[in-house]
């Protein structure tokens, strides 16, 4: 199982490196595919200071092109972090997924 998961990783995100396939559902109408990011840490957007202590972490839906005749639905979970320079004006941020998605964005970079 863990073999098709890695594949599916390669065919849906060839070329994102810090995302894991958690797991994929297929019936008749849809593919729902499960994803994290894997990466230690993130910078913060307005001061680029990293940091790998989380806050918190949500569900994000961004829709995807549909792959097979069936829609894909993109379950990604992405963590909040807190900024670790105190002179920052962001106490927290999320993580981005470069290539995948962008702030606020409703779809994935490759719908877009």
């Amino acid at each position: 199982m863990d073999e098709v998961v890695l594949r599916l990783k390669e065919l849906l995100f060839p070329s994102i490196a810090d995302v894991a396939v958690l797991s994929v559902d297929v019936n008749i109408e849809m593919v729902r595919v499960d994803a994290r990011c894997t990466a230690d840490g993130a910078a913060c957007p307005a001061c680029g200071v990293r940091s790998n202590q989380v806050h918190g972490s949500y569900l994000r839906f961004p829709a995807d092109v549909p792959s097979g005749g069936r829609s894909v639905v993109l379950q990604l979970r992405v963590r909040r972090f807190a900024c670790g320079n105190s002179g920052c004006a962001r106490r927290t941020f999320v993580e981005r997924i470069p290539g995948l998605t962008r702030r606020h964005s409703q779809r994935t970079d490759r719908l877009r």
